[in-house]
């Protein structure tokens, strides 16, 4: 090859790789988590998607799951090497901890298939009771604090309300972001649920603050004055009048 044709060459691939860098800085720029958990997610539309996604960038193993998995194929090529999907049933054996994401109309059908599969496990609460959306089914939860019915519809479960407050396009613009992170409030009654919780919020790239005991989390409902409303812990704790 010619000296000439040869330094253009080289040119070229300077510039692709120059081109490549700023996508391979942001690739690597997710902190890692030192702990690796598998997550199972039941709903793994939006807000599943986008905590899954999440926290498989921070280095956690996540399982998608539908009744049709077929569907999700292109969620887990999105998500990349640390995603697969399945059934709800093979997502809770696989699951460490379980994300739910579903719309309240289908608690109760959750409660009937899965609640003795997820005795005794963590689970992350994050739908919104809508009565409008959700019909009658929805009421009582509206009322009594979504967390708390969720509870109910899954005995033995170890509730955490999480991810439920902020719009899933929220989650992806604003994780790791710098500068003082985006809070996400908890709630919950079991101590070890919180903090792996707390641990897992803090991978997808937020700061975790625990409100109280799951009944605690009526306070940041989808009916509570700050649903939808990004802050950082210090604001938070301000609009919900904590210590």
């Amino acid at each position: 090859m010619r000296p000439t044709i040869l330094l253009r060459a080289l040119a070229l691939v300077t510039v692709a790789a120059t081109a490549l860098m700023p996508l391979a800085t942001q690739a690597q720029s997710t902190p890692q988590t030192s702990r690796p958990m598998k997550i199972g997610f039941i709903g793994s539309g939006n807000i599943g998607g986008a905590i899954g996604e999440l926290l498989a960038k921070a280095g956690h193993e996540v399982f998608f799951s539908s009744r049709n998995p077929d569907n999700l194929k292109p969620l887990v090529a999105r998500v990349g090497a640390k995603a697969r999907a399945g059934t709800p049933k093979e997502a809770i054996a696989f699951a460490d901890v379980v994300f739910l994401g579903v719309p309240y109309s289908s608690m109760q059908q959750i409660g009937q298939d899965y609640a003795g599969a997820l005795k005794g496990k963590i689970v992350l609460d994050a739908g919104n009771p809508n009565v409008r959306r959700d019909g009658p089914v929805a009421e009582p939860a509206v009322a009594k604090g979504a967390g708390v019915a969720t509870a109910e519809h899954l005995p033995g479960a170890r509730i955490v309300r999480a991810f439920n407050q902020l719009n899933f396009k929220v989650f992806l613009s604003e994780a790791h972001r710098a500068g003082e992170k985006v809070a996400v409030p908890l709630a919950g009654d079991d101590k070890e649920a919180l903090t792996v919780a707390s641990r897992l919020v803090t991978d997808a790239g937020f700061e975790p603050l625990v409100v109280g005991p799951l009944a605690a989390g009526k306070s940041f409902d989808s009916s509570q004055p700050i649903f939808l409303k990004a802050m950082t812990a210090r604001e938070l704790k301000a609009a919900l009048k904590l210590p």
